[in-house]
């Protein structure tokens, strides 16, 4: 993975913001389908992968994470090529071809192993060192949908962990608690 961000495995529970976009940004996260399969994977790669996961938001065309993770390159790595593949799968059930088109066109040529390019290269991790840094990440990530005009409060979108941090309800991925 090239990037000019750097990972510090040796802390498990390391705290990074990340932000993950979709090749030339094109809107993928337009239906429910897609968005479903980006929660799923959230959940399970917070159940079975170890992953913390402390806020999210899901856009169009990329999403935010405050996430923590042993070898977290490898998670995200993983469920990057993961959510690819069920992606494009869905675009091909649901005959999205205009869709496909686009990321076979705009695939990395080097990327041979598949057909398509989703994910961007790299998910720009930013270590989040304390509080002071981390509360203004949190409310950056939550006033994304309500910047774009889809919704006038954060906690309305129902594709980010606003919600819960009105409510402490969980919402569609179950997120863990912040420690600090």
């Amino acid at each position: 993975m090239r990037t000019r961000y750097k990972i510090s495995d040796s802390h498990d529970d390391a705290l990074y913001f990340t932000t993950s976009s979709t090749v030339e940004w094109i809107p993928v996260f337009t239906c429910n389908d897609h968005f479903e399969i980006i929660m799923r994977s959230l959940n399970f790669y917070r159940k079975e992968k170890r992953m913390k996961l402390y806020a999210y938001v899901i856009m169009e065309n990329h999403l935010h994470l405050i996430v923590a993770a042993g070898q977290l390159s490898e998670v995200m790595k993983s469920f990057k090529s993961y959510t690819s593949r069920e992606l494009i799968e869905s675009m091909k059930m649901q005959n999205r071809t205009w869709m496909l088109n686009q990321f076979a066109y705009f695939k990395k040529r080097y990327k041979t192993e598949s057909s398509y390019q989703i994910w961007q290269e790299g998910f720009h991790p930013q270590m989040i060192s304390d509080e002071k840094m981390l509360l203004p990440k949190i409310e950056y990530i939550h006033a994304n949908p309500v910047r774009r005009g889809y919704v006038e409060r954060p906690e309305y979108w129902k594709y980010s962990s606003a919600g819960y941090f009105v409510t402490h309800k969980a919402g569609m991925v179950e997120i863990d608690e912040l420690r600090f």
